[in-house]
């Protein structure tokens, strides 16, 4: 395959959370790769397109957790062959406050329900169009209960991965590949001001986004014609599992 196993050319890539440090990434490196990058996020498109380097006029704002918006985006939205979903929340909060579970229904809504209504919407159109690929995003706390993170934003990433390989089992029969990415600790804004110790990792700093979305337009392109169900794990030798 030579070169060709990160090519996207002529593919059309859906990025949710692309105004956050991963989505951001990701639509600029789907981008340089000849995908044609429909960006997503709560954020106005202005705002997406500052960050994530596409057009305004193919930045949207979207809602993940609203089951509604999602379908009436996709169905207005043309072909899809690939989509990112980088979007989550990771509130920092005490999960013995009065008030907590108002954080967790948020949690779930956003990091299990948005992935399940994206998967919903895209995947009869996909399968329709004779194949495509979903790529998500977990995390080194849906296998180990994170570094810092509360337990909302831990157990939200472990339903994910299983999430996954339910949908894999599913999809693959359909042409459509479904994988996700598991990072450690990103240098972005989830995570600063968090108390992150990135001298204690083994490689002695956290990811570059840059490294996390590297692996997803990995996902989305030929070389990855046989991955399905898999979740990658990106996390500089902080976890093995």
């Amino acid at each position: 395959m030579g070169a060709g196993v990160f090519s996207l050319q002529g593919q059309r890539v859906l990025v949710t959370g692309a105004a956050g440090g991963i989505g951001s990434a990701t639509a600029r490196l789907a981008a340089e790769q000849g995908a044609q990058v429909i960006a997503a996020d709560l954020a106005e498109p202005a705002a997406i397109a500052a960050r994530s380097g596409v057009a305004v006029a193919h930045c949207h704002r979207l809602d993940t957790s609203d089951r509604a918006a999602v379908e009436a985006f996709v169905a207005q939205a043309g072909r899809i062959d690939g989509l990112v979903d980088t979007a989550a929340i990771c509130p920092a909060d005490d999960w013995m406050a009065p008030d907590w579970d108002a954080a967790l229904q948020q949690v779930l809504a956003v990091n299990v329900g948005g992935p399940i209504n994206l998967a919903r919407a895209l995947l009869a159109p996909m399968a329709a169009q004779g194949g495509g690929r979903m790529v998500f995003c977990g995390s080194i706390a849906g296998w180990m209960g994170g570094i810092v993170s509360g337990p909302h934003y831990a157990f939200s990433k472990g339903g994910l991965h299983a999430f996954i390989r339910w949908l894999a089992r599913r999809a693959a029969p359909q042409g459509v590949l479904v994988n996700a990415i598991a990072p450690g600790p990103v240098e972005t804004a989830m995570t600063e001001g968090r108390g992150y110790r990135p001298e204690n990792y083994p490689l002695g700093r956290m990811a570059k986004p840059e490294e996390i979305a590297a692996t997803a337009i990995f996902l989305l392109g030929p070389g990855a014609g046989y991955a399905a169900g898999a979740v990658f794990d990106i996390n500089g030798a902080t976890h093995f599992r």
